[in-house]
């Protein structure tokens, strides 16, 4: 059974919303779930999971990290997750040109460590419609399943 922690930062709820979505889809498959606000997680806790997972949402016209992970995400390249799955998700507004910019920096950030990429990022415009619930469930069994054929 994989140990997975989901580490989120949420304004409106919304990626909440999502980090919850995936956590349930999670342990239907039978993994160990730990959901963390990003102000209270250090990317070092990761080193004692299987499966890490960010999501965040954008901020502002520039698509700025919020403020509340900033430091988990500078912290976040200094720590060795070779062999570990990844994966990032986020909620953010069409209306602004980069559309979820922090998901693909937390993405780049990943590609520091050593982690490997289990899934496609989710991606979802404002609060999560029936078809972003099926593909933020749908991205947890792919993150599963990336852990179990790296088993073996």
């Amino acid at each position: 059974m994989p140990k997975v922690m989901i580490v989120y930062a949420s304004l409106t709820g919304n990626t909440e919303e999502c980090a919850e979505i995936i956590e349930a889809a999670f342990e239907e498959l039978g993994a160990e779930v730990e959901l963390v606000e990003s102000f209270s997680a250090d990317p070092e806790d990761f080193e004692d999971v299987d499966i890490t997972i960010v999501g965040t949402y954008t901020y502002g016209t520039d698509a700025n990290l919020p403020d509340e992970i900033v430091d988990f995400y500078e912290e976040l390249e200094e720590v060795d997750l070779s062999g570990k799955i990844y994966g990032t998700f986020g909620s953010g507004d069409t209306f602004y040109d980069k559309f979820c910019q922090s998901v693909d920096d937390f993405n780049d950030q990943f590609d520091k460590t050593g982690a490997v990429k289990g899934a496609d990022s989710v991606k979802v415009d404002l609060e999560p419609e029936e078809a972003d619930k099926e593909k933020l469930g749908a991205f947890a069994k792919a993150l599963f399943e990336s852990y179990e054929n790296s088993q073996s």
